[in-house]
């Protein structure tokens, strides 16, 4: 039996906008995206929120995922994740509440306390710089918005209360790792863009966790960034289109999906190439082989309880057969 086969499998949606493409052409493939992910037995389908990104469709978090859920029968839907210091607690467990009420048993509200923009956009979005300082209380105010009735609260979520919709703590350092354990809540760790602090903040969370009445144990689950073809060297050729969107990230540049080119070298220097292979270091690239090999060795090291992908390919039937790959290595 393959190591992965107990393992579930889900994937985060960025909404890549192709270059030519519009938002609307884009959202509805993440659609058809998600549709194929429940075919196949996918755990979650989760959205993330970014703002003023070009080539980034996914900043209405709440309405895509009920867009989502709308369109789908039983994989669970959520965010991945809110940003929490954007949002008054209220509002985000207002959203939630009115998704789970829509969509019961299917709703995952994960949590992030990163802006998800530059400052200017920030301040766009009326947000205190100061609000991410009270991230841990703002946690606290959406779990007890989000749980059981109080004739006693003077302020009620509608819908809301009650939902007990699941909270998770999303983050690439030790602070939400380490709140997650105090909180004793489900912990996702962002290795899709940021793998460095990916074993201390692991470790972190699972040496410190506290039971409580939502988990009784530590659970981690593991962004991967994912490309997956028939063979390693297809891989390589497809992948290169996340290559140039993660190089226009660092650039300041439109974040268009550009199609795949067969040699990387004439778009960046060596310097560039270098980050852009850190920013991607927990990368899972290639053939069944060699992506089931890969998989095996993160699980075994890292000791994760789920694994969640980004899948960034800009031939859309690719994209959707890169699921059918992955999911054959857990056969």
């Amino acid at each position: 039996m393959s190591l992965l086969s107990t393992i579930p499998f889900s994937l985060l949606e960025l909404a890549p906008i192709r270059q030519g493409q519009s938002a609307g052409d884009t959202l509805r493939h993440s659609l058809a995206y998600a549709q194929a992910a429940e075919r196949l037995g996918y755990n979650r389908f989760w959205l993330a929120e970014h703002h003023n990104m070009e080539g980034i469709a996914s900043s209405a978090t709440a309405v895509l995922i009920g867009y989502i859920a709308g369109n789908t029968q039983k994989i669970r839907v959520g965010s991945g994740g809110i940003m929490l210091p954007n949002h008054p607690p209220l509002v985000v467990a207002e959203q939630f509440g009115t998704l789970e009420s829509l969509y019961p048993g299917r709703i995952d509200l994960g949590l992030g306390r990163a802006p998800g923009s530059d400052p200017i956009t920030s301040r766009a979005l009326n947000r205190d710089p100061m609000r991410a300082e009270h991230f841990p209380e703002e946690v606290a105010e959406l779990q007890k918005l989000l749980g059981p009735a109080d004739p006693n609260k003077r302020v009620k979520a509608v819908p809301g209360e009650g939902t007990e919709v699941p909270i998770w703590l999303l983050g690439s350092s030790l602070f939400s790792a380490q709140l997650a354990a105090q909180r004793g809540l489900p912990y996702a760790f962002a290795g899709h863009f940021a793998p460095r602090f990916v074993y201390d903040a692991i470790r972190l969370y699972r040496s410190q966790f506290q039971p409580s009445k939502v988990l009784d144990k530590p659970y981690v689950m593991l962004g991967l960034p994912l490309v997956a073809a028939e063979t390693d060297d297809e891989a390589a050729y497809i992948g290169t289109s996340s290559l140039q969107r993660i190089l226009a990230l660092m650039r300041g540049q439109p974040l268009w999906l550009k199609p795949p080119v067969d040699n990387m070298e004439p778009l960046w220097s060596e310097g560039e190439k270098a980050s852009v292979n850190a920013f991607l270091g927990l990368s899972v690239q290639g053939g069944p082989e060699s992506i089931k090999e890969r998989l095996e060795s993160i699980v075994q090291e890292l000791e994760v309880d789920e694994l969640m992908f980004t899948n960034d390919v800009y031939d859309e039937q690719k994209r959707i057969e890169a699921l059918s790959i992955l999911m054959s290595v857990k056969a």
